[in-house]
This record gives C-alpha cells, structure tokens and sequence, in this order.
C-alpha cells in the first residue's frame, strides 16, 4: 500500500520518519526450501503439544479469563531451568517486544546508546521509535566485536551474542571486561541463538548489577509461533522492565504460550537433544559449502554466514529461489556479499547443496 504524504498528515510526526523493521520474508511457494528466518527445522517437545492440549481441552473455564499477568508459572520454569531466583526473570511477548521495554527502561539517556554497526537490525529501529541517542561502533574486518571500543561514555550498551547475521560469539571473558568498563551504564546481552554453542552470561547477572541477559523460546525451542521471550537480571532491573511492561499491555502472554514454554523448560532432555542435531547439522553443511569454495564465518548460531568469491550473493539468492530455496540477502555495505543461511535437517541442506552443485556452480 502507498500512504501519500497528503494522507500522513494524520500521522503524528516521529512516526512519519520511522523506517519499520523488515522480518524475514514467509512466501507460499509449493515444495518450499525456507531458510531465511532461523526458524528451528524440528518440532517442540512432545509435552508443548500435550500441554496446549490440555489448555484447549479446559477451554470453557480458562479462555474466558484473563492469563496470570505476571506468568508465574513460567517465570518459576525459566528460573529453575537457567539456575537463577525467580525474581531474576522478566518475560514478555517474544524476545523483540523484550527488547523494545529494554531500550524505553535503561537507554533513554543522555550519552548514546552504543551497539555494531553489523547486529540486529530491530537496534536502529527502536532507537529511533524511543528517541535513543546512539552510536554505532564498527566491526573488524574479520565481523568481530572490538570490545576496547565499548571502553567510552555511555548511556548503555547492546550486544547480540552470538552476533547476527555474522554468527560470531564473544566468550564471556570478553563480555565480563566490557561489564567491568562500564559499571554505571546497563550492559545487555542478546542471547537469541546462544543455545547452539556459545556461552551465555546468565552466569554473571548475580555478579554484575548492570547485566541484562535477553532470550527467546523462538529458535532453540522452536516455539516461534508462540511468541515468547525472556530477560534475566538483578531484580532491581527487572522490576524497570516490569513498570514499563505494566504501562503498555499487563498481559502480554496469554495462556496456551505460557503452557507450552512451561512445558518445554521442563523438558531439559528434548531441549539438549535438539539444539545437539542442529549443531551437528550446521557442522556438517559448514563442510559441504566449503568443499564448494563458500567462505563461511566461524558459527555459534542456527545460521551460517557465507560468501562465495566467484559468485554475487544476490544473484545466488535470487537463483536459489527459483529453485524453490529462500536464505536471507542483505543489501547492506560491508555485508552484500553473504548470505545467511538457516541451518535445516540433513536432508534439507543437502538440497540446498545439490541445488548448488548441479544446477547453479554446474
């Protein structure tokens, strides 16, 4: 739809200048390949299905009702699952609803906001929805985090670990030395993608009063659909991001989300088991693509980020596509050249490589 500027009129005047968030695009497209949007390729445990389940079977008593506010239940799973009080957990309407309370609670100061200028690209949106002051600090060469530059006055920092789309983690040695730096300002850790791999900082939230770690049920627990997410925090944070939660929407999780991410924090096995086959998957099609001369970053993610130096990216994604195979293109400087590949089943990627092999690099 084209809105005329006529017609903006209506508008009030920041969100006239807004340039949304693009998500990652959902086609119809028969025999479908999607690996543009991390999805997880493996359903949610048993017990999600079997706990939506019996939510729908009450129906006539509980959908009536309005859900637990404060999603007790589920803050209980979270705690006991990532070994923190209860108090620690804030949880909320998917990682980016999360994220959005974080920048209205602690990054609307003075001094900028300080993040990549290659992370999340939700960053510089709700920067300019909240009017936060930011500076964007570059990457190396090799898409590495400088965390020396992280050393300078701030109004706060935010770091996506591991770092999308480049996939790359930091250790938590190297995020202690940025919370070390900056004991005045709120230091927060992106941790969408942390199960496959990399380490979290959960392990340092009781250490460090600055220190918010965000999650989501999204990849890992391949509750997409659901739309949940979750911070962990000291609970003088968390009771920031309960005032802010609490001015915009009480009930931000309604009842069938709480159950099925309940269920799934108490099935620690399933949870292990599946986060284990997509490592192992993204492994194994790290080594295929390289055999076929893709250059592929150092992954920690459900991603990978490749380029290949005899082939335009946007030409491949727009090949793949026509074969029926979707991965993520962004046309961005520094990065136009890569891909971001979702990591699938075995046999998904080894349609993406076979379509690769016989029919693009033939």
């Amino acid at each position: 739809m084209s809105i005329t500027t006529e017609q903006k009129r209506f508008w009030s005047p920041d969100v006239r200048e807004l340039k949304p968030y693009v998500p990652g695009e959902q086609p119809k497209i028969d025999n479908l390949l999607k690996l543009n949007t991390n999805e997880n390729p493996y359903p949610p445990s048993p017990k999600v299905v079997q706990a939506v389940e019996a939510v729908l079977a009450d129906s006539a008593n509980v959908l009536r009702l309005y859900p637990d506010p404060d999603a007790l239940q589920l803050k209980q799973a979270i705690a006991t699952q990532q070994h923190v009080d209860v108090d620690n957990v804030f949880v909320g309407n998917g990682s980016d609803e999360v994220l959005a309370h974080i920048f209205k609670a602690f990054f609307v100061q003075d001094l900028p906001l300080l993040y990549a200028d290659i992370s999340y690209s939700f960053y510089p949106v709700y920067s300019q929805l909240f009017a936060v002051n930011s500076k964007i600090l570059p990457l190396n060469d090799n898409f590495e985090i400088v965390i020396e530059d992280y050393q300078q006055p701030n109004g706060g920092i935010i770091l996506t670990n591991p770092n999308a789309p480049t996939s790359i983690a930091l250790g938590v040695l190297a995020i202690e030395q940025v919370l070390k730096a900056n004991p005045d300002s709120v230091v927060v850790i992106d941790e969408a993608y942390v199960d496959f791999g990399a380490e979290s900082a959960v392990s340092l939230v009781k250490k460090y009063q600055n220190l918010v770690v965000c999650q989501t049920t999204s990849k890992s627990r391949s509750l997409a659909g659901l739309r949940v997410g979750f911070a962990i925090a000291q609970p003088h944070l968390i009771a920031a991001l309960e005032a802010v939660k609490n001015s915009f929407n009480s009930y931000p999780i309604d009842r069938f989300a709480i159950a099925a991410a309940v269920a799934s924090f108490e099935d620690q096995a399933y949870f292990e088991a599946q986060c284990q086959k997509v490592i192992g998957n993204r492994e194994r099609l790290v080594m295929a693509l390289d055999q076929l001369g893709f250059k592929v970053l150092p992954s920690k993610a459900n991603f990978i980020f490749a380029s290949h130096p005899d082939y335009d990216a946007a030409e491949l994604a727009t090949q793949l596509r026509e074969q029926g195979i979707i991965v993520r293109y962004f046309n961005q400087p520094r990065i136009d050249q890569y891909l971001r590949i979702t990591i699938g089943t075995d046999e998904q990627n080894q349609r993406l490589v076979d379509t690769l092999k016989h029919k693009l690099f033939a």
